[in-house]
C-alpha cells in the first residue's frame, strides 16, 4: 500500500511532462492560419485545470488512507515488543519464551505470553524475537522498564510499520540516536534546543526521502 502515493506522484509528474509536450507542439503551431486554434487553446487549459484537480484530490484522498492504514497497523501492533540481542540456541527447537523470561528477567507467567518466536530466516546475526502479551499494560510495564537492559547487548524496541520505521531512522540519522524514541508508535524527537517534539504526519516521497512534519 505504501507504493500506491509514489505511483499517483509518478502519474502527475508523466501528466505534466505530456501537457508541457502538448502544449509546446501547439504554440510550434500556433503561427500557421487556424482558425480552431483559440478555441483548442481554451479547451486544453480547462482540461488541463480539471486533471490536474482531479489527481491532487486523488493524491490527498490516497494518502489519507495510507495514513489510516498505517495507524490501524499500529494499533495492531500495540501489545507486540521486539528483542534484539538475544543470542540464538543451536537447538532446534528453541524455547524463546524462557529465553526472553530469563534475560528480561521477568516475573511473568507463560500464559501471560501470547506468542514469541524468532523473526525472519535464520543468519549468522541473532534475529530479534517478537513477543507479544495478552494484557497491554504488562506491555507497557516491560516497556517502561527496558533500561533495566543497559549493559548487557539487549535492547527493546517497538514493532513500528515500515513506513515508521523509515522515518524513525531517517529522524535518528538526522537529530542522533539519543534524541529521538517512540511511546505507542509516535515517533518523538528533540531538536538543538532541547524541546521536544512529536511527529504528526509519516510520509516518504517517491525518491525516498524521507520528510518530517513535528510539533511540539
Amino acid at each position: 500500500m505504501e507504493e500506491v502515493p509514489r505511483l499517483v506522484s509518478e502519474m502527475t509528474s508523466m501528466f505534466k511532462q505530456r501537457m508541457a509536450d502538448f502544449e509546446r507542439q501547439q504554440s510550434n503551431r500556433a503561427g500557421a492560419a487556424n482558425d480552431n486554434t483559440p478555441v483548442l487553446s481554451a479547451e486544453f487549459i480547462a482540461f488541463r485545470s480539471f486533471i490536474m484537480q482531479l489527481l491532487s484530490v486523488f493524491q490527498q484522498q490516497m494518502s489519507f488512507m495510507v495514513q489510516s492504514m498505517d495507524d490501524m497497523q499500529m494499533r495492531s501492533r500495540r501489545k507486540i515488543l521486539l528483542l534484539h540481542g538475544v543470542s540464538e540456541s543451536d537447538a532446534k527447537e528453541e524455547d524463546t519464551r524462557q529465553v526472553t523470561r530469563d534475560r528480561l528477567k521477568l516475573d511473568i507467567k507463560p500464559s501471560d505470553i501470547k506468542r514469541c518466536h524468532r523473526m525472519g530466516r535464520t543468519s549468522q546475526k541473532a534475529r530479534p524475537i517478537l513477543l507479544k502479551l495478552h494484557d497491554v499494560d504488562l506491555r507497557d510495564n516491560i516497556w517502561r522498564g527496558k533500561t533495566r537492559c543497559k549493559g548487557s547487548g539487549v535492547t527493546i524496541s517497538e514493532f513500528l510499520t515500515k513506513t515508521r520505521h523509515s522515518v524513525f531512522m531517517a529522524a535518528r540519522e538526522k537529530f542522533g540516536v539519543s534524541q529521538c524514541w517512540t511511546r505507542e508508535g509516535i515517533i518523538f524527537v528533540l531538536d538543538s534546543k532541547g524541546v521536544r517534539h512529536r511527529l504528526i504526519k509519516l510520509f516518504i516521497s517517491s525518491f525516498l526521502i524521507v520528510f518530517i512534519i513535528y510539533a511540539k
